[in-house]
């Protein structure tokens, strides 16, 4: 069957809109005018007059007539004149007839205000694409855009810079041609190794996500130099270790050359003029350097267990035993578990977990003793994570940044790992370790211990 939506224009409506409001004019007119032709031809009137009534009823109809038709015409052409101008994207153009009062005038004012709107809209997404322009000019991350094809249809100045080439000659560039065919594959989130023409970082992180322009789809590829970033930390890591083991070898090597000096000097003297108890003070000497080698030994061991934590090995635990085990142990106060514990099953590194738990208690029970304290053990969990949470009555934490520092401890026989292996212990089982005074103005220390249930 045809459709009339279908149909052209010129078969669907034969007369425009106007001609039609004038038709209806003409005809709404016609009996009226027929009417007073004929009384007019009808009477005793003279030849003259009867024309000259004619000509002038009949041209005050058709003046009418067109007068209506102009007046539907022209507010219709203003109306075209704004539109066209909105679709040409000037919105600048204002109707003089919004002052007006009706419906036309109704129409007229939401037309301007049309007008306005779009325009203050075109501002704020100019001034927004302004920013954002130099916003990725500046950042030193480089993002490109690609079609539905792979064709590369933005660059920033970082982007250039990674491959060596200005925009005008890699824009259209299918990503084969300028080597990041790869990097449009795989996974959206991820870091790789690679060496691009312009930039001396091989690390990079990526990240892709797709957008749609113009209907068609498009990705986003977003690279980030990530060996710049792990030099700083492996830097600043070797300044961290540098600076312990130089304080931990001086604290121990400086007494040991000091007696060293002395002992050689005692014994470079005449035999009549050492003292009588000389052997004593070479005795003792001997064993300070001996206490300070030991120590020496225990501070490498200690940083060798660091290098060398293994992986955890899972199996099926219950939290709730290795809890009681740990808070078992430590025989110098009771430790108050709270709320009372009930089974918990997850799969984790029993030894590892006892171990990390020990470590805190421990600390808990010598700060608690300082102010005659106490500790408290209490837990809880949800859907995503299992946490422990080990609390003390001392005196607090006075510097919390050094906290996780190998080797720093405030305790006089301290080695400073166990802090350090307890987070490590924690994060390879996906977990986290924090340590913070306890809130509301309350005396002591909080430690967290915190396992994600999904990693479990």
């Amino acid at each position: 069957m045809d459709d009339p939506a279908n149909r052209p224009i010129s078969a669907r409506c034969r007369l425009s809109h106007e001609s039609i409001i004038q038709l209806f004019a003409l005809i709404g007119g016609l009996p009226a005018v027929a009417i007073c032709l004929f009384l007019v031809w009808s009477g005793d009137a003279t030849k003259a007059v009867q024309w000259t009534c004619s000509v002038t009823i009949v041209g005050i109809w058709l003046g009418c007539v067109l007068a209506l038709r102009k007046r539907v015409v022209y507010p219709m052409q203003t109306l075209t004149n704004l539109l066209a101008a909105l679709r040409e994207g000037d919105y600048t153009l204002r109707s003089p007839r919004a002052r007006q009062t009706g419906a036309l005038g109704e129409v007229m004012r939401e037309i301007n205000a049309l007008g306005e709107t779009l325009l203050v809209g075109r501002q704020k997404a100019t001034e927004a694409g302004a920013l954002l322009r130099a916003a990725m000019a500046e950042i030193d991350v480089a993002v490109f855009t690609f079609d539905d094809i792979g064709r590369l249809q933005l660059i920033n100045r970082a982007g250039m810079a990674l491959l060596d080439e200005p925009e005008d000659k890699v824009l259209g560039c299918h990503a084969k041609e300028i080597g990041l065919a790869e990097c449009l594959e795989g996974d959206a989130f991820r870091t790789f190794t690679h060496q691009f023409p312009g930039w001396s970082g091989t690390r990079w992180g990526l990240r892709r996500t797709g957008f749609r322009e113009g209907g068609h789809p498009h990705q986003l590829l977003v690279l980030t130099d990530l060996s710049r970033a792990l030099r700083e930390e492996e830097r600043a890591a070797w300044q961290r270790l540098v600076r312990v083991l130089g304080h931990e070898l001086n604290n121990s090597l400086t007494p040991i050359r000091s007696i060293a000096q002395s002992i050689a000097t005692l014994m470079r003297r005449p035999e009549s003029l050492r003292s009588t108890d000389w052997q004593e003070d070479v005795e003792n000497g001997l064993a300070v350097i001996a206490n300070r080698a030991e120590a020496l030994s225990r501070f490498m061991d200690g940083y060798a267990r660091l290098a060398r934590l293994p992986e955890p090995r899972r199996q099926r635990q219950n939290l709730d035993s290795l809890i009681r085990q740990a808070a078992a142990l430590e025989l110098r106060l009771a430790v108050a578990i709270h709320p009372p514990l009930d089974e918990i099953l997850l799969d984790l590194d029993g030894d590892q977990i006892e171990q990390i738990l020990i470590n805190l208690i421990r600390n808990a029970a010598d700060s608690a003793l300082g102010t005659r304290g106490g500790v408290q053990v209490s837990w809880n969990r949800n859907e995503l994570f299992v946490e422990v949470r080990v609390e003390d009555e001392g005196s607090g934490l006075a510097d919390t940044a050094n906290l996780f520092v190998p080797f720093f401890t405030t305790k006089p026989q301290g080695s400073g790992i166990g802090l350090v292996l307890s987070r490590q212990i924690a994060e390879a089982h996906g977990g986290s370790l924090k340590l913070e005074n306890r809130p509301n103005g309350k005396a002591g220390c909080c430690a967290t211990l915190r396992l994600p249930i999904e990693t479990l």
